[in-house]
């Protein structure tokens, strides 16, 4: 039996959408949008800097917004019951700028994420680590001679699932679910590890 690695993606699946807090605490409804609406994330990106700048909202202002959430419930209690069985990576599309508050609270775990590009405290740009990361992270792990299982609920994480050994969707909404029948959908972080746990 290979040894394994588990790859999960952040937001939705293990920590509440950042955009969606920093648009309910901010009013914008535009911020709402996020991967599992739009699969073009230079699109999505670009739009999110745009409405940014138009009403002002600075690196901190964001950050102030990520230092209120909290994984989700049970989230923590996963990482940790997953983390003794095997190794776990975050793979995800957001920031190293925004992830520290929350990697905190999950006591730590690695992260490949990318990085904004900040100039006098504004958001002017972003710098992705490379192009469909997520995907090449498990394909760079596959060729490390590991099964890699993931799990994600996006547009975004299905190239890191079909690419995966075992590939999962986990709180994903139904017309992801749809669309990509491929991958069993689970809700409940019990039976996400229990798939994971068979397949170890």
């Amino acid at each position: 039996m290979k040894q394994s690695v588990v790859t999960l993606d952040l937001e939705g699946v293990l920590v509440p959408e950042i955009w969606i807090a920093v648009a309910e605490k901010t009013g914008i409804a535009e911020l709402r949008l996020t991967t599992r609406d739009e699969p073009d994330y230079d699109l999505l990106m670009t739009n999110r800097i745009k409405i940014l700048d138009q009403h002002k909202l600075k690196l901190a202002d964001i950050q102030e917004v990520i230092g209120t959430l909290h994984p989700l419930a049970g989230a923590r209690e996963f990482m940790g019951a997953l983390r003794e069985r095997t190794q776990v990576i975050i793979l995800s599309d957001t920031f190293e700028e925004f992830a520290q508050p929350l990697m905190r609270q999950l006591d730590w775990p690695t992260i490949l994420c990318h990085r904004l590009v900040i100039e006098n405290g504004r958001i002017v740009n972003y710098k992705l680590r490379q192009n469909d990361q997520k995907r090449k992270a498990v394909a760079a792990l596959k060729a490390l001679d590991y099964q890699v299982i993931s799990a994600g609920d996006s547009f975004n994480d299905t190239t890191m699932l079909a690419e995966a050994h075992h590939g999962f969707l986990f709180h994903a909404p139904e017309a992801i679910k749809k669309q990509f029948p491929e991958f069993p959908a689970l809700e409940e972080y019990n039976d996400l590890l229990a798939r994971i746990t068979k397949l170890l």
